[in-house]
């Protein structure tokens, strides 16, 4: 069973920075060479999850793993709130229309956790509602996997409470970052707890596992996570089709 609390959010003690981030820039470059024979085969496809609290890095972590791939087969979807619409059908309607065909990587920026990680939080669905969720969505995990050959990384951002309070005041302090600046963020801080309590419950439900991702430093964030990217890609034994 995977405890958060026990995990941390810092690179191991001695990483290398300097050579740790040498090697995240090969990771890069290979993964835009994989990318573009994924999508010149079209047999296989990538889902990238990222989930994580406020100021966690979601969108460094695409910016930078992600920036050596061509745009037409790599998109990010970023999950809000449900639309009356949405709301109006079960909980991955919405969800079902992003994933990713064939030949593609797509990204989800926060994703169909949501609904039993903040819904859970504010009490907004009970547990048993919670329980037929999780087994819902291992069901459709293991579609995507067995029915369209998509391969499904989760990563888990791990950040640690005082970085997370750096992260929201650099938002109302540097005048560059202040567009991401929203007080609904202070306000789910208050909820830190349950929210670790929630998501450590979803990690260890999940039948696909999560990698958890130190992100204190975000140097080690982008490593990690363009290494897990790449060795995924790699082991789809890619190769461009020969008429």
């Amino acid at each position: 069973m995977i405890k958060l609390a026990k995990i941390s959010t810092t690179p191991p003690s001695g990483t290398d920075k300097d050579g740790t981030k040498k090697r995240t820039e090969g990771y890069v470059v290979r993964i835009g060479e994989l990318n573009e024979i994924l999508r010149a085969q079209q047999k296989h496809s990538l889902l990238v999850v990222l989930q994580g609290m406020d100021g966690s890095g979601k969108d460094g972590a695409v910016k930078n793993v992600f920036k050596d791939c061509t745009p037409f087969n790599l998109s990010v979807y970023a999950f809000k709130k449900p639309t009356e619409m949405e709301f109006a059908h079960d909980f991955l309607w919405r969800v079902h229309e992003q994933v990713p065909a064939k030949g593609d990587i797509k990204i989800f920026n926060r994703s169909h956790y949501e609904d039993i990680l903040i819904q859970r939080v504010h009490g907004w669905i009970d547990e048993e509602r919670v329980r037929r969720r999780m087994a819902a969505i291992n069901a459709f995990e293991e579609l995507m996997v067995f029915d369209n050959r998509t391969t499904v990384l989760k990563f888990y951002l791990h950040i640690s409470k005082d970085e997370q309070e750096k992260q929201l005041q650099e938002r109302i302090d540097e005048p560059e970052k202040h567009w991401k600046h929203n007080d609904g963020d202070w306000e789910e801080r208050k909820h830190w707890d349950e929210y670790m309590r929630c998501y450590e419950d979803a990690i260890n439900q999940s039948k696909i596992p999560w990698t958890i991702v130190p992100v204190d430093d975000r140097w080690y964030r982008d490593y990690l996570i363009a290494k897990t990217v790449c060795e995924a890609l790699e082991e789809m034994n890619l190769a461009y089709p020969i008429e």
